[in-house]
C-alpha cells in the first residue's frame, strides 16, 4: 500500500510541474503563489500522512508564504 500512496505523491507532483509550463504569461508573484501551494500540498500530504485535511491545509498555508515572497519590497 504504501508503493502506492509514494506513486500517487510523486505523479500528483509530476503533473503539477508539467501543468505549471502553462503558466508563461504569469507574474512572478503568481508563480511563486502555485509554487507555495504546490509545495506546501505535498507537504501537508506527507505531514499527514495522506490526509485530505493536511493536503489542502499544506496548500493553503504554501499559498500565502507564496504570496508574501513575492511582494514588491518597496
Amino acid at each position: 500500500m504504501n508503493t502506492i500512496k509514494s506513486f500517487a505523491v510523486t505523479t500528483v507532483a509530476a503533473v503539477s510541474l508539467i501543468a505549471m509550463t502553462g503558466c508563461s504569461n504569469m507574474t512572478q508573484r503568481e508563480k511563486n503563489v502555485a509554487v507555495g501551494a504546490g509545495v506546501g500540498a505535498v507537504a501537508g500530504s506527507v505531514l499527514t500522512g495522506g490526509s485530505a485535511l493536511g493536503t489542502l491545509g499544506g496548500a493553503a498555508v504554501g499559498g500565502v508564504v507564496g504570496n508574501e515572497v513575492g511582494k514588491d519590497k518597496r
